[in-house]
């Protein structure tokens, strides 16, 4: 029998979870889903039906939406509405995507084939990619934004750069840099396959 003396254990009261009792960055969520996609605060506002005031109270968080206005800005974001309050992931140290995970632009009559190396997140910012072109093959390509510049580096064959109305060529191992905010072409010259890292900048 125990001593009448003895003293009892308190209970264990359960801590909250730290992460929980921080509530969501809303605003700080919505800022970045539009920059994503490339909206503008008028995009949003209208696309949404929500001032561009308040959104923009909102996003700097000086103000909470409704689950109603947030609802709204969620549908013209394309995303789910519980989607905005669930907290961050955090990344991953490393992610390695494989040959199935790379996407790869085929040109017509496969005149040149693009492997997409770079992240889409990064698409008109900075891109780069696996260029293969097979002999007599060409990337024609529009001029770019003002102040695009592309870095060609030949990996493997004979290549040609043409823009301006200057013509360069190059064997394995040379790199071109030129502005592409004029009309330019990549032009295989040679008699085998030609492989290049092709990087573009943009403006």
């Amino acid at each position: 029998m125990a001593s009448s003396g003895a003293r009892r254990r308190p209970l264990a009261v359960p801590q909250p979870d730290p992460a929980l009792s921080v509530p969501p960055r809303v605003g700080e969520q919505i800022q970045r889903l539009r920059s994503e996609r490339r909206m503008t605060l008028d995009d949003l506002s209208r696309a949404a039906g929500v001032s561009k005031s308040t959104l923009s109270e909102i996003e700097r968080d000086k103000a909470n939406p409704t689950i109603a206005v947030a609802w709204r800005l969620t549908t013209a974001l394309g995303v789910s509405l519980d989607s905005l309050f669930a907290p961050p992931k955090t990344p991953e140290a490393i992610t390695v995507a494989g040959p199935h995970d790379t996407p790869t632009l085929s040109g017509h009559d496969e005149k040149y084939q693009l492997r997409v190396w770079g992240p889409i997140d990064l698409a008109g910012k900075f891109e780069w990619y696996e260029l293969i072109l097979p002999p007599g093959g060409a990337l024609v390509s529009a001029a770019h934004e003002p102040g695009t510049r592309e870095h060609l580096t030949v990996l493997h064959g004979t290549l040609e750069i043409e823009t301006a109305a200057i013509v360069k060529r190059l064997k394995t191992a040379d790199t071109a840099r030129y502005a592409a905010d004029a009309p330019h072409t990549i032009r295989n010259s040679g008699k085998g396959e030609a492989k290049a890292l092709l990087v573009v900048i943009h403006g």
